[in-house]
């Protein structure tokens, strides 16, 4: 008599590759656990100085891809993730402040004006080598801000590791009159909509 694993026939269920965010910031690993896919996090550490004659879109391009391609080759059955932001200002790309003092000048020089956040996103597929790529362009309207408030938020959020000198996850928001965006998960740094995107190319399901 045959038992039931003898005449049980065995599927073979495709194989889901691991996906891997090739960064350390807690804003976009939050972004990406709303997608509930399983990851690892693996920052990728890499120079980022920008290259002669490097406007910014071509610097967030190059950065993101750099990213997620410096984790390839310990991670050849993976879709790795590399992202990247730069800030805007009166046509120049503004740094990170860095310390307090600068948090509190760049926000100074912010108020009451618009700047541009251009984050670009790579999804690179190390089985094959394949990679997709999309920039988010995100427009922030400051709003009039007193030197006390500027302080004030400063002291609080301590944005100085932060493209823009402010935690949209936090209280940032409270330093704008208006966000003008194709995607709401651009400015925090993970242009979701295009990533779900990407995903279902390579084999995720988004939902």
């Amino acid at each position: 008599m045959q038992t039931a694993n003898n005449t049980r026939k065995m599927t073979r269920q495709p194989t889901v590759p691991q996906l891997i965010l090739a960064s350390e910031s807690a804003s976009r690993r939050q972004l990406l656990a709303q997608l509930k896919i399983p990851f690892l996090c693996a920052p990728a550490h890499i120079d980022e100085t920008p290259l002669p004659g490097e406007d910014a879109e071509q610097l967030v391009e190059r950065l993101a891809r750099k990213k997620a391609e410096a984790l390839g080759p310990d991670h050849s059955d993976a879709v790795i993730i590399g992202a990247d932001q730069v800030a805007l200002f009166d046509g120049e790309a503004t740094s990170k402040p860095g310390s307090a003092e600068r948090a509190r000048a760049m926000l100074a020089r912010y108020s009451g004006q618009t700047v541009l956040f251009l984050t670009g996103l790579c999804l690179l597929d190390a089985r094959s080598g394949s990679s997709y790529y999309h920039l988010d362009r995100t427009r922030v309207v400051f709003r009039t801000l007193s030197p006390h408030e500027i302080a004030r938020y400063v002291d609080a959020d301590e944005p100085m590791a932060c493209a823009g000198c402010f935690k949209v996850e936090s209280l940032g928001p409270t330093l704008f009159d208006a966000v003008h965006s194709e995607d709401p998960s651009g400015l925090p740094g993970l242009p979701l909509i295009a990533l779900s995107r990407f995903l279902r190319k390579t084999g995720f399901h988004a939902p």
